[in-house]
């Protein structure tokens, strides 16, 4: 069963199912729009067509072509001028959420954290020594 939820787009109360977080008229909507824009590249001559010519010849904005793309719905293996923000430094790119260099930046960042744990693991603990003299009031 589903949940009662806001559509993200209009604001209106729907009953959400599964990941789908719009309404149906909005899901229609988008729907329409997603047609629009595989059609215009479904065409031979569209095929070399950037992101920003997409974006004026179907009137489908940037953010939501990039959407498309990110839930897998447009690939791009066919559409070499195509690309869509790094989810982190929004440099353009064709797969994956992030740019190399992010990917890169998040992975030594990592091998560093877990150096350092490992370090902090292999110190000998130093024993604490208490003097026995008491203070003098």
């Amino acid at each position: 069963m589903g949940t009662l939820d806001n559509c993200r787009e209009c604001g209106h109360l729907f009953v959400k199912n599964g990941s789908i977080n719009i309404c149906k008229s909005c899901f229609d909507k988008e729907e329409a729009l997603f047609q629009r824009v595989s059609s215009f590249l479904k065409k031979r001559a569209n095929r070399t067509a950037t992101t920003y010519e997409v974006m004026k010849e179907t009137g489908v904005s940037d953010s939501l072509i990039h959407q498309f793309i990110r839930q897998g719905r447009l690939v791009l293996t066919n559409f070499p001028n195509i690309s869509y923000p790094c989810m982190q430094c929004n440099a353009q790119i064709r797969e994956g959420k992030l740019c190399n260099s992010c990917s890169q930046g998040i992975k030594h960042g990592l091998e560093k954290h877990n150096r350092e744990i490992i370090h902090s693991n292999e110190e000998p603990t130093r024993p604490t020594y208490r003097s026995n003299e008491r203070k003098k009031e």
